[in-house]
Formats: C-alpha cells, sequence, structure tokens
C-alpha cells in the first residue's frame, strides 16, 4: 500500500481513551507520589506531564529516590543518599549501595511462567519456561566460578540473539564479572576490535548461524578470534550448526562445550547467592559503531541500567508483569540489552534470530501474532521495507494483545507512522523513540497518557534533561539546536573501558558545551513538548552557513515512490561554503533521468526551502548502513574528502560493504575535477 502523501507532521493520528489511561503504569506511579510524597502531578494532559517532568529533572534525589523506593530496589547494602555528587562528568548515584542487576531478574522467576520466547530461521516459535531460563542462570554463573572467573573480570559473547546469549548475560552479570557481545555476522577482525579492548577471560561462541536461509560457518572466524584475544583462558562453544564436528582451538585454551555448562540438575535458588557490587560497579560494555576509528567501549553500571530500565519500561513503555516485548536486533545493538532487560519486570522478551523478511517477508507479523506480543518493534528502515512492498499485516494476521508498536534507532516520518496505524492496527499506541549506546535508553520517546501525532515523538522522557541548545549555549523551543542533557542521569556511562585518564570521555560528551552532555544529534523541541531527532550534528549540511539536518531531506525523499533510500553528505568548499551531492538508490525498474531529478529539487524546495536542495544528484546501487541499519553520513564524507577507504571506515561494521565502490569512484572523479558537477545551488 503506497504512502499517504495528505499526512503531513504534527497531524493527529491517536488519542488514549479515558479507561486506557486508567490502566497506565504512570497514572498509577503519580497516585503513588500523591500518597508517599505528597506530591501532585496530572500527566494525563502536555500541560500537567511537562509540570511532572520539570520536577523530575529538577529535583533528582526526590524523582529518583522515589523511582528506588517505587520498585523496592533489593540491596544488601543500603545507599547514604540518592546523589552524592551532581556534576557532569563525574555524578556519584547512590553511594554505598551493594546489589546487583541479575539479582533483580532472578527475583522475577515464578513458576508456570515464559521468562522468553525464542523464534529462528530453522526453529519454531518455542517458549523457555521460568524454571529452565533461572536454572541455566545459576548453573552457567556456577561454572563460570567453578572456571575460576571472578567480580570484574571480563566474559564476552561471539553469539546470536538466542537463549543462550540471555542467559550467559546474566550469569556473567549475577557473579558480578562484566559482560560484552558481538553478533557473529562480524568477522573475526571486527569482533577482536571490539572485544579485544576488555582482556576477556572467558568467549562464549558460536560455531555459525543461518541468516536468509544459507549457514555461515564460523569455526574459522571463532579460531582467528580465539587467537587475537590472547588473554583468554577458556571458550564456551555451542555447536548449534554443526552438532556433530567438534569445534577445535588451540590446545593453550580450555574449551567446554555448552551441554557441560547447564549439565546436571540445575542449581537451585536457594543454593546460589548473586556478588554484590557497588551501584557504579561496571555491568556491560556497549561498542560505538566503530564507523570511524577504534569503536568506543562505552561501561555501564549495574545500579545505573537496573534502575533507568525500570523507570524506561514500566513507566514511559507501560510494560507490566506477564506481557511479551518483541523489538527485532542482533546482540551487537544496545536494543538488545533493553529486550534482555526485560525479566526485570517479569515481562517476557521474544528473540527472533534470522532475516526479518525470511522465509516470508512477513514472518515477524506472524510470529507477533502466535506469540501475542503486546509490543512490537524495530527500526524505521524495516517498517520502510514493508511499506515499500506493500505488505499490510492487519489483512492477514490478529493481535487482540498488541498495545504498542515502536520504531525506533533512526528519524521516522509522519507517513511512516500513519502507515503503522492504516495497516498494522488502529487503536494501538505508536511510541517513536530516540536515545543512544551511550546512555543504554531513551532520551525522548512515548507517553501512553497522551496523543500520538505524526512524525512527532510525544515527550522528553522522565528524568532525562533533554534541551535543544543554540551555538551560545542557550535552551530554544521551534527552533533546530544540537541534543543536550542538562542534568545527570544514572545509566550515563561510568568510563570508556581502556579510557584511564578519562580524556576520550570528556571529549566525546562534555567538550562543547562544559558541565553539558551534548549528544550529537540535531534536535527540536516545539512549545507543547514533542520532540524532533532530525540527524546527527556532525554529519550536518551547510548552506551559506544556515545548518540543516539529513532527516529534513529524508523525510521528503521518502515521498517519492521510486526513491528507495538517500544519504545527503556536506563537503567542505574554500570560503566556507558547503557543497551537497545527494545519492539516491532506486527502486528495481527506475532510473534517474531529468525527470526526476527535477521532481526531487521541487518537492524539496517546496516542503523544505531552496536552501535543501542539493548541489548535485547521483544514482548508487545502496546506502551504506551500519549493521544496526543506520546511515554512514560521518565516514562517507570522509570518503568523498580524501580519506582512504580503509581508514574511513570498518567494512565490517557495515550491513553491506558492497557499495562503498560507488562513493569511492565518485570521490576519486570529484577530487580529480572538483569543479565539475550539477549547479541547482539556491541563493
Amino acid at each position: 500500500m503506497a504512502i499517504d502523501q495528505r499526512v503531513r507532521e504534527g497531524d493527529l493520528l491517536w488519542t488514549p481513551r479515558p479507561e486506557w489511561i486508567e490502566r497506565t503504569n504512570i497514572v498509577a506511579f503519580t497516585r503513588w507520589l500523591r500518597d508517599e510524597r505528597g506530591l501532585d502531578f496530572d500527566v494525563t494532559d502536555h500541560r500537567g506531564y511537562d509540570e511532572f517532568w520539570r520536577w523530575s529533572v529538577t529535583d533528582l534525589e526526590g524523582f529518583w529516590g522515589a523511582i528506588w523506593d517505587y520498585f523496592q530496589i533489593q540491596a544488601s547494602a543500603p545507599p547514604s543518599r540518592v546523589l552524592g555528587r551532581r556534576e557532569m562528568p563525574g555524578a556519584e548515584w547512590f553511594p554505598g549501595a551493594r546489589l546487583n542487576y541479575g539479582e533483580h531478574i532472578l527475583r522475577q522467576e515464578r513458576a508456570g511462567a515464559a521468562a522468553l520466547l525464542y523464534l529462528g530461521e530453522d526453529q519454531a516459535l518455542t517458549e523457555l519456561s521460568w524454571e529452565s531460563y533461572a536454572g541455566q542462570v545459576r548453573t552457567v554463573a556456577t561454572r563460570l566460578r567453578e572456571l575460576g572467573v571472578r567480580p570484574g573480570q571480563r566474559v564476552v559473547g561471539y553469539l546470536p540473539n538466542i537463549p543462550e546469549a540471555m542467559v550467559a548475560m546474566v550469569a556473567t552479570a549475577s557473579i558480578g564479572a562484566v559482560w560484552a557481545g558481538c553478533a557473529p555476522e562480524f568477522g573475526w577482525r571486527g569482533a577482536g576490535d571490539r572485544l579485544g579492548q576488555l582482556e576477556p577471560a572467558v568467549l562464549f561462541a558460536v560455531d555459525g548461524y543461518r541468516y536468509g536461509g544459507k549457514t555461515y560457518d564460523r569455526r574459522e572466524e571463532v579460531r582467528k578470534l580465539v587467537r587475537e584475544l590472547d588473554t583468554l583462558e577458556h571458550v564456551v562453544y555451542l555447536p548449534r550448526t554443526f552438532p556433530a564436528e567438534p569445534l577445535v582451538i588451540d590446545a593453550t585454551v580450555t574449551t567446554v562445550p555448552w551441554d557441560d555448562m547447564v549439565t546436571g540438575p540445575f542449581v537451585r535458588a536457594d543454593e546460589f547467592e548473586c556478588e554484590q557490587v557497588p551501584f557504579d560497579h561496571p555491568l556491560w560494555v556497549l561498542f560505538s559503531s566503530g564507523t570511524t576509528g577504534l569503536p568506543k567501549a562505552i561501561t555501564h553500571s549495574h545500579g545505573g541500567i537496573l534502575i533507568e530500565q525500570l523507570k524506561l519500561q514500566h513507566l514511559v513503555m507501560d510494560l507490566r508483569r506477564g506481557d511479551r516485548l518483541f523489538f527485532f536486533t542482533t546482540t551487537s545493538w544496545m536494543m538488545w540489552n533493553f529486550i534482555a532487560s526485560a525479566p526485570l519486570l517479569g515481562v517476557a522478551p521474544i528473540l527472533y534470530d534470522g532475516n526479518p523478511t525470511h522465509p516470508e517477508p512477513d514472518v515477524l507479523w506472524r510470529m507477533a501474532q502466535d506469540s501475542r506480543a503486546n509490543l512490537f518493534g524495530a527500526s524505521p528502515a524495516y517498517f520502510e521495507l514493508m511499506s515499500r512492498h506493500g505488505i499490510v499485516p492487519r489483512e492477514r494476521y490478529r493481535y487482540p494483545e498488541l498495545r504498542q508498536l515502536m520504531p525506533g534507532g533512526a528519524p521516522v516520518s509522519a507517513h511512516h507512522t500513519a502507515w503503522l496505524y492504516r495497516n498494522v492496527k488502529r487503536d494501538v499506541w505508536v511510541s517513536t523513540g530516540s536515545g543512544g549506546t551511550d546512555c543504554c535508553t531513551g532520551f525522548v520517546g512515548g507517553m501512553p497518557t497522551l496523543p500520538v501525532r505524526a512524525g512527532e515523538m510525544q515527550v522528553r522522557s522522565p528524568g532525562v534533561s533533554a534541551h535543544a541548545y543554540n551555538d551560545q549555549g542557550q535552551p530554544v523551543v521551534d527552533e533546530v539546536g544540537e541534543l543536550v542533557i542538562t542534568a545527570p542521569m544514572p545509566s550515563m556511562p561510568v568510563f570508556f573501558w581502556g579510557d584511564d585518564t578519562g580524556e576520550r570521555y570528556h571529549e566525546t560528551y562534555f567538550s562543547h558545551f562544559p558541565g553539558v552532555w551534548r549528544h550529537g544529534d540535531f534536535f527540536r523541541v516545539n512549545e507543547r513538548g514533542g520532540c524532533f531527532v532530525l540527524g546527527r550534528s556532525d554529519a550536518v549540511l551547510n548552506r551559506a552557513g544556515v545548518r540543516i539536518g539529513t532527516a529534513e531531506i529524508y523525510r521528503v525523499l521518502q515521498e517519492i515512490d521510486e526513491i528507495a533510500d538517500a544519504i545527503a553528505i556536506n563537503i567542505d568548499q574554500p570560503g566556507g561554503s558547503g557543497f551537497i551531492p545527494l545519492f539516491v538508490a532506486l527502486k528495481e525498474g527506475y532510473r534517474l533521468d531529468e525527470e526526476l531529478r527535477r521532481r526531487i529539487r521541487t518537492q524539496l524546495r517546496n516542503e523544505c526551502s531552496p536552501r535543501h536542495v542539493p548541489d548535485e544528484i547521483v544514482e548508487v546501487p545502496g546506502i551504506p548502513l551500519t549493521v544496526t541499519g543506520k546511515k554512514m553520513e560521518v565516514p562517507i564524507r570522509r570518503i568523498l574528502t580524501g580519506t582512504p577507504v580503509d581508514t574511513a571506515v570498518d567494512r565490517e561494521s557495515m550491513a553491506n560493504p558492497e557499495v562503498l565502490e560507488a562513493f569511492v569512484a565518485y570521490a576519486a572523479s570529484r577530487l580529480a575535477s572538483p569543479e565539475g558537477g550539477n549547479t541547482d545551488v539556491p541563493e
């Protein structure tokens, strides 16, 4: 079904019913605040929600202390206060507390309920009970202790999105060791660039995986990775793809089959104790995309992730015990850590391992029906793919339990928000959000008590002091600025692994506006608090000193039927001007002729401004994407300005490295003849 061209940004798409609002978790929490704290907030309209949000980002001790008490966080030693130091960087949260993230997952164990569900290309939808899940976690954790793993040591995974990955992560956390994961579509070098920074003691590795109906043998990649990780003492391998052929690894490393880690009777709850660690003890390490240089090893804490995920998933996303949550992800994306945290609330994550359009283009929608999912999430690129292929899930499937659709990971156009209502389910809450790997949460997103408007994220999330700053460091409304956070959050990274002086951490977030977190996105917030994330500010387009977010261009191009995807790049010119080529990948059967070029320019000029019109429009076979589906604007800009391709980009961080050659060829031709190109330059 074609995208509805009549939908415009800000159009009202959905309003929650009174009975819906009454059942929301945020309303229950505000009533608790009234009864227990004497605070009265009405979050059922924008004005009342704004009052609640402002309290949450100014009275940090009051808000986060309430979150601690409301969720009855379990600590073997209580904190002396909520916030020891408030400054950024260096905020000190819940000093003196000792707790464990894994313990809070295991305390949700209950008989007869599903802990998680799993579907693979080669496996039917299967439930894993809490008895089995928690039993495996305790047993693997005990085996890790027997292998000599101590608190603070690193345990890493080269694993797909399967139950064993979640078991291994929670087992690692429960003994106070530090987890990091990498999906097996990465080659050994890309995985080594990430995991090698941590000097791990144990590697969990799979021998292969299936994707798009094909089997990928990763045994040689594992052997090379083991040689790269020269601190390894043990390799735990999962023979999923070649069970009859053992994985032979260097004899200096002990190899342990996964079955040996879980063999025998499971360790019971009364036989196991989780390691009690300080609030800021490292829990896991996530990695930046690594598109330019060695990926940053972003380290999060037990307490920070615990309290942030409880707040996010319960109050913001309205999940509740017994719900089922799906988000299409891999183990290399922070959304995997997000869904792995769902059991903190007794919510069952639904895992899918494989190509999201195989064996059928709508396989995930069938899974959502069969699993009785309450939340369905994916990147906007996935929903765009569905619309391009004319898939209308509501015509084939029924979703009586589905309450929420969540596009996340990139800007979402007004048209694609409307597509979800028209093609999936009319009475559903579309909670578009944006955040980052850096804090492993959402900064802006949904609020179940408020209306949904096309192309607009409903609110700034509770506890997230997000603002748009102009170049002078002043907050602006209804103007595009830098996305900043002006107050500390518990889930901000405790450090970058290996950044002993903190210099790289400070340079990444705090060098632009001292004492204020600069996230690196263009951002706009309107008078009612609606939010728009407009693309990376380090990929800014420059028109005579006027900055343009690339997402503004992409939203318009989504309305043009012939265009499958596009990327716009700024090339700095002498005198401070910018030359902007627009690269377009077209749908099958179309070509870039002068008539299509004219329509692209006209539509950008009419719907945005003359400044949004590119200087040149170039057809390419595909748009470079990271493995998580993000456009690689900054690496492509580096290639176009003369940086060697292997310096500008890590191919193993890409979903489609084969498309780079078109950009390399364009760069070579442009550098050879810099005056060349179309000149539709606006005045």
